[in-house]
């Protein structure tokens, strides 16, 4: 570090502490900071501006710490270090806390379960003028608000720096505002870059057959899954236009790939060599069961047979069309998502968002409808385990999909 700063031990004065990474941010900055205003500090890791940054920054009472740039991983687990925060918020200078949110962040760190050192915010972008929302995956969970001292980020990757959920997260209702590009050159330039540092991280095969994978059959697979499972196309033409940069960006990462030849690679993006193709999720800890259920008799048997789950140490949810009060009078709460209908597009969209807020294990089935809506689920939403509920004791499934985890 370039400062002679110590690094805080942490007296429990501080409760939320924001975190910001930046170079030459005037523009952007100011808006970032009133969002953050909330919070009971603002670190600040500065890499070199050159232009009102730091002053800006300083005016609206951030802590700045200089530090040449080391890396994204690095720069945050830089401003971590400074951090004093029982909680920290992380988040770039080209998002906002919305009010909403922000008082959704307070009420949790004020009262935050203790079994919980991490939460998934959902980010909307702001694309081109246009609000996104199933087209980018929307909630789109990102692990900005973490419990200070749980995680670090990795800083072998060049990108995907971001946290790895490994017990019970969180997930926030309102949103973390991103101003994702403003014209369409800044969109193109963007994936561009983001193309060579993914590209620059691969361990992956050249053969021609894990190329065409890569970068035709794949992204391919992808524009037909965001547009008609995800629901892609409620947001015109700019939902499209973002769905089709995204599968091109993944083409460019295996060309690019390909077109370096044998190289030594610029950092580890955590994945081993059949993984370079579409969406990996990484496990860590404790097994997560995700159940579903559509009639009140199976909610009921979800909601014990979840708390026995979680009672022994798994990560436990259930999704469901039935209403948010508690059926099956369970003494362990167990965390819901509710489907506005009971159909498989629906139950696929409550699952990837359930993935993107934790990778889960095993799906467990409660009512003869939730079985056979599971059925028709694409295969990596199935998951490496599904179960009838009323046959198979939780200790065994989270067993099985614990056995079942590959690499990561």
């Amino acid at each position: 570090m370039s400062d002679d700063v110590p690094v805080p031990t942490g007296d429990g004065a501080v409760q939320l502490s924001a975190c910001i990474i930046a170079r030459d941010e005037e523009a952007t900055l100011p808006a970032c900071l009133a969002s953050v205003a909330f919070c009971d500090e603002i670190v600040l890791v500065d890499s070199g501006s050159t232009d009102r940054t730091v002053a800006i920054a300083e005016a609206a009472g951030a802590r700045v710490v200089h530090q040449p740039w080391l890396g994204f991983a690095a720069q945050r687990n830089v401003a971590l270090d400074h951090a004093r925060g029982r909680w920290v918020l992380e988040i770039d200078c080209d998002e906002r806390v919305s009010p909403a949110l922000a008082e959704e962040i307070a009420a949790f760190v004020a009262a935050a379960p203790e079994d919980v050192d991490l939460a998934g915010l959902p980010r909307r972008h702001a694309f081109v003028g246009h609000q996104l929302g199933p087209s980018a995956k929307y909630p789109a969970y990102v692990h900005r608000l973490l419990r200070r001292g749980a995680q670090r980020h990795d800083e072998r990757r060049t990108v995907h720096e971001g946290l790895v959920p490994d017990g019970p997260t969180h997930p926030f209702e309102h949103d973390l505002e991103h101003l994702l590009a403003h014209s369409w050159r800044e969109a193109v330039g963007d994936a561009w870059r983001y193309a060579k540092l993914e590209a620059d991280q691969m361990h992956a095969p050249r053969s021609a057959a894990a190329v065409l994978k890569g970068a035709l059959a794949r992204p391919l697979a992808k524009v037909a899954y965001r547009v008609v499972v995800d629901g892609g196309w409620r947001d015109g033409p700019h939902g499209l236009a973002k769905i089709a940069l995204d599968a091109a960006t993944d083409s460019a990462v295996w060309i690019l790939h390909l077109a370096r030849g044998e190289r030594d690679v610029a950092g580890d993006s955590g994945r081993g060599a059949g993984q370079h193709y579409g969406a990996f999720a990484f496990h860590r800890g404790d097994a997560k069961i995700v159940g579903v259920a559509f009639d009140a008799r199976g909610v009921a048997e979800a909601e014990e047979w979840l708390a026995t789950a979680r009672a022994g140490g798994a990560d436990v949810a259930l999704v469901t069309d039935e209403s948010d009060g508690p059926l099956g009078g369970s003494p362990v709460p167990v965390r819901r998502r509710r489907l506005p209908e009971a159909g498989w597009l629906d139950l696929a969209r409550a699952l990837d968002a359930e993935t993107m807020l934790r990778p889960y294990d095993a799906l467990v089935a409660f009512d003869a409808r939730a079985r056979r809506v599971a059925r028709r689920l694409p295969g990596g939403l199935r998951g490496p385990v599904l179960e009838d509920g009323r046959r198979v004791p939780p200790a065994a499934v989270a067993q099985r999909a614990l056995a079942g985890r590959g690499e990561g």
